[in-house]
């Protein structure tokens, strides 16, 4: 499945495209607009470089031998959204009491050569396909129902179109370093693929932390996924219509309200309504679960890379010490 060699750095690996409107959301990040504060960078956020290890990713090979890298963690102490998102590390804390992490990261970041095969996590449904290089690059929103959504970002090429159900490790893209993160922090950046989590509408850690369950289906720690077409049932997400379309009417960026009242089908509104209340918290006055139901954490996820191409996992501030 491995493409690496014939990806576009420009274009695909590092989704400058088309070069126009990704230099207008290059703007957004660095200046903000209506409704979204600009980003926030400073000297602690260069503690994310790591030449020695990136070096090798950026050319498709691998650092550590079928070993994804886990690079940044989910942070559970935040900053204000209102304060803009942060890529600093001044205020954080991984589930496991360490710093693995920086201000305002909400995901998962797994470290892996441009060009690795991206499969799902679960069996469930493409609701969303977007490249937006001021956040992430170009991203693949997975439903999954019972109120868990996946999203895969930083991709190169996708492999999937919106509406594709898929099975279990099913490959969905190559991974790359896209969006304004990896034009930034090229060469020394880690290339990675950043994996969100929303159970209920919001963003959770996968990890298990302050005796909540783990959602990975392996236990602890995530095993790789094997890619076999199985009976696997797909649960299709109901959604609180009324819920919803409070949620929309309160967005205050009339283009984005006027987009989301514009989508025809109920579950790809709730679907693009959840991901801009995700990505763009600051556009809402009301942000809250608009599924029928509150769901409950349950080990269901893998790791979103087949077996055959990694086999381990290893924290990155565990290598360094190993290392040092």
């Amino acid at each position: 499945m491995k493409k690496s060699n014939d990806l576009k750095f420009i274009s695909e690996i590092l989704g400058f495209s088309p070069y126009k409107q990704s230099f207008k959301q290059a703007l957004v990040a660095l200046f903000g607009e209506k409704d979204i504060p600009r980003s926030k960078f400073g000297l602690s956020s260069l503690k994310q470089l790591h030449p020695r290890i990136g070096l090798p990713l950026w050319r498709g090979k691998p650092y550590l031998e079928k070993t994804v890298i886990i690079s940044n963690l989910f942070n559970h102490t935040q900053t204000p959204i209102e304060a803009g998102w942060s890529v600093e590390k001044t205020q954080v804390l991984d589930f496991r009491g360490k710093k693995l992490t920086y201000n305002s990261h909400n995901g998962t970041d797994f470290t892996v050569p441009v060009g690795s095969t991206v499969c799902t996590a679960a069996p469930g449904k493409v609701v969303s396909i977007r490249s937006e290089f001021n956040r992430g690059g170009k991203k693949i929103f997975i439903d999954h129902g019972r109120g868990l959504m996946t999203t895969y970002a930083h991709l190169a090429r996708t492999l999937v179109k919106v509406g594709d159900k898929v099975e279990r490790g099913q490959p969905i893209a190559l991974s790359g370093y896209s969006g304004i993160d990896g034009m930034i922090t090229f060469p020394f950046g880690l290339p990675h693929v950043h994996f969100n989590v929303w159970l209920n509408c919001k963003p959770v850690d996968p990890f298990p932390y302050d005796s909540k369950a783990s959602l990975w289906k392996a236990g602890n720690l995530p095993e790789s996924a094997t890619y076999l077409p199985s009976n696997e049932k797909l649960f299709l997400s109901e959604y609180n219509l009324e819920k919803l379309q409070k949620v929309i009417h309160s967005c205050k960026t009339e283009r984005i309200r006027n987009q989301l009242l514009n989508i025809p089908e109920a579950e790809f509104q709730a679907a693009e309504t959840i991901i801009e209340m995700n990505y763009y918290p600051t556009r809402f006055e009301v942000r809250e679960n608009i599924y029928w139901n509150e769901f409950e954490r349950k080990p269901f996820l893998d790791l979103p890379f087949l077996k055959e191409e990694f086999e381990n996992v290893v924290f990155l501030d565990d290598l360094l010490e190993q290392k040092n």
